[in-house]
């Protein structure tokens, strides 16, 4: 799979966050959530979008 072009706002990152909280474990998503109040380097809300992106069809090993 190719690298994603498209640059990821935090707001863009809380929405995935949201959408993906019936899946995360209750602390992570309370840490991400106080994570992304402060300003993050563009490369790393890249990241974590697109590890949130995916992270319900993730096996429970790589959630882990």
């Amino acid at each position: 799979m190719g690298e994603c072009k498209i640059d990821h706002s935090q707001d863009d990152v809380r929405h995935k966050l949201a959408s993906q909280q019936a899946y995360l474990p209750p602390d992570l998503y309370q840490d991400l959530q106080r994570w992304l109040t402060e300003p993050q380097p563009q490369a790393v809300l890249n990241e974590v979008f697109h590890l949130l992106k995916k992270y319900d069809l993730a096996a429970a090993a790589e959630q882990a």
